[in-house]
């Protein structure tokens, strides 16, 4: 493998896809507007993040694992996702996805897209069902800032050439710590902070922003 010439690290729910899946899974579980609104209230900053999704997850108590199947095909890649992530593979700048969300659905996105790099919640599974618990590390903001570091290390990346690209408030410490971070349909509480905004769901606009390409 050619030597990676540079990182790009990216949030996954409601940056590379348009939804938010645990609010899809809380659809599922008939309890859609309480999980909707800790969601809403965490990515603004509102409520603390850890303590927040082991509330949501805990409302999806015995959903079948049947329903990630019929979820993942109701995602949409925000628009030029795709053609972002195959412009920096092509310009040997690696790719990583670091999620708040589920490797349920974050490894299936990642072998699709051809990338190497996750990180996400891990659900428990008991009996092909949801016990409404975690397993292992939550992905914190802390953790995320940590993968990218480790990440960057890893691949002997510069960290003037890496790049961070994220919307909630959980991705501030990767996005203020990456050489290049940017807020992508950002809010309120991201955008105070991040100097480098694309406000309209298009990946294009970020491409632009990216000068060692």
């Amino acid at each position: 493998m050619n030597k990676a010439r540079g990182l790009c690290v990216l949030d996954v729910d409601g940056t590379l896809i348009e939804e938010e899946v645990i609010d899809l899974l809380g659809k599922e579980a008939d309890c859609d507007k309480e999980v909707a609104l800790l969601t809403a209230q965490a990515m603004r900053g509102e409520l603390d993040f850890e303590a927040s999704l082991k509330r949501r997850v805990s409302l999806l108590k015995n959903l079948s694992i049947n329903v990630f199947d019929k979820i993942y095909h109701e995602l949409h890649l925000s628009k030029n996702a795709a053609k972002l992530i195959k412009v920096l593979q092509v310009n040997q700048i690696e790719v990583g996805l670091v999620s708040g969300g589920f490797t349920t659905i974050v490894e299936r996105l990642a072998k699709d897209l051809g990338i190497s790099l996750f990180a996400a919640n891990q659900l428990e599974i008991k009996d092909d069902h949801l016990t409404g618990n975690l397993i292992g590390p939550i992905i914190s903001r802390e953790v995320k800032e940590e993968r990218l570091i480790r990440w960057a290390k890893e691949l002997q990346v510069p960290f003037e050439r890496t790049i961070a690209i994220g919307d909630g408030a959980n991705d501030l410490k990767m996005l203020k710590s990456a050489g290049l971070g940017i807020a992508f349909c950002a809010k309120d509480i991201v955008k105070k902070e991040i100097n480098l905004q694309v406000d309209e769901r298009d990946f294009g606009k970020v491409l632009e922003m990216i000068d060692f390409l």
